[in-house]
């Protein structure tokens, strides 16, 4: 607020850069929990590998009931969050009516740069496995895992 004031009003993008940066560093972390709590593909992968049908059966009562609590965690989570970001957001634009343009320009820009960042989290192991797989003698095999790891790190 105080470089606001300092530049008599005008938006500085230079000095907003690191706080956009720290919001979408905690909007990923934030995400990532999220997608946590609502993707459940990998539990119900795990009921293929299984052979015996009395074991399938607890098995299957035990992931709806894990995807029963996942679930609920997730709407909670994420009710409490949005009540959270807007109460905050409402009282921030109530007390500091004059900020409200820069506001808007930092969500803006913060909502771009996390549409924009996920295509290069995800080509970055495309970089290291397309040269591990041209190689003529297959001598790039760790260079293959080393993009398997950045793309479980990424996913």
């Amino acid at each position: 607020m105080h470089k606001i004031y300092i530049d008599k009003g005008s938006f500085n993008f230079v000095y907003q850069i690191p706080q956009i940066i720290y919001s979408s560093l905690i909007s990923a972390a934030i995400s990532i929990i999220i997608k946590y709590l609502s993707l459940s593909q990998s539990n119900v992968l795990e009921m293929k590998k299984e052979k015996k049908i009395e074991e399938l059966n607890i098995k299957v009562k035990e992931l709806i009931q894990c995807l029963k609590i996942k679930f609920a965690l997730f709407f909670v989570i994420s009710f409490f969050l949005l009540i959270f970001f807007a109460y905050y957001i409402i009282c921030f634009c109530g007390i500091y009516v004059n900020t409200q343009i820069h506001l808007i320009k930092d969500t803006l820009i913060s909502f771009g740069l996390s549409l924009i960042y996920p295509f290069g989290l995800c080509l970055l192991p495309g970089f290291f496995r397309i040269p591990a797989l041209k190689s003529k003698n297959k001598d790039c095999q760790y260079l293959y895992k080393f993009s398997k790891i950045i793309q479980t790190l990424c996913a």
